[in-house]
């Protein structure tokens, strides 16, 4: 049972033409069916300035936000990193899947943030974390979809070889990330960061002040999903 369920999952992501979630062959040019559409975890309702998923019912900004406003002002993750979703970006950022990455750039496309500043922003990596994994997925979206909206997309620098982030919480990660990032200005005034998944807002925070050290005057945050409260 476990086989034919693996095998299920890697078709579903592999092949063209078929629901990447549930192998329908009914599935539009995006790559999904109707129905696997509605029933993603969508990140509703969230913090608008970090995308951090709420309680039903809840509204305004999080508590982090309130006490300790990030270096951001608005993040657009449309997605929760959960079920299926949470396949796809694994699939992108560890197997190099296109299709996955395709398809995570069609749904960032179907709630893109409200305006879209002048110029994206990938997260980087550092170049021997870059060479370990063979790209960098924050980069490769970012260039997708400026294609797509026919804006520039910038370079950053990852200065510092950072430990993994997946066990350290927000405070943590905040003091691994400073000073990290350095940006080559001058930038326009408004930018917004691309990258795969949201879990603190650390990353992006500690991105948004280089990018302000730079001369852009509001910055941005624009992910593919966003981690749930229990995860982050």
């Amino acid at each position: 049972m476990r086989m034919v369920q693996y095998v299920n999952q890697w078709l579903s992501r592999q092949l063209p033409g078929y629901c990447a979630f549930c192998l329908s062959a009914d599935c539009g040019e995006q790559g999904w069916c109707a129905q696997c559409f509605r029933e993603l975890p969508w990140n509703t309702p969230a913090c608008p300035q970090c995308a951090e998923p709420l309680p039903a019912g809840g509204g305004g900004r999080c508590g982090h936000c309130l006490v300790a406003p990030p270096a951001f002002t608005h993040t657009t993750a449309a997605l929760r990193y959960l079920e299926g979703v949470a396949e796809l970006v694994h699939d992108f950022k560890f197997h190099g899947s296109a299709r996955a990455g395709t398809l995570l750039v069609e749904l960032m496309l179907c709630k893109p943030p409200v305006q879209l500043g002048g110029a994206l922003l990938p997260v980087p990596m550092h170049p021997s974390r870059a060479r370990e994994r063979g790209f960098n997925q924050a980069q490769w979206l970012a260039r997708q979809l400026g294609k797509r909206l026919q804006l520039p997309v910038l370079e950053a620098e990852c200065h510092k070889r950072l430990p993994s982030q997946r066990s350290l919480n927000r405070a943590e990660r905040q003091r691994n990330l400073a000073g990290a990032y350095r940006v080559a200005g001058p930038l326009p005034e408004w930018v917004i960061i691309i990258d795969d998944v949201v879990t603190t807002g650390a990353t992006g925070h500690a991105l948004a002040l280089a990018a302000q050290a730079a001369g852009a005057t509001r910055v941005d945050v624009w992910a593919a999903s966003r981690t749930p409260l229990e995860k982050s």
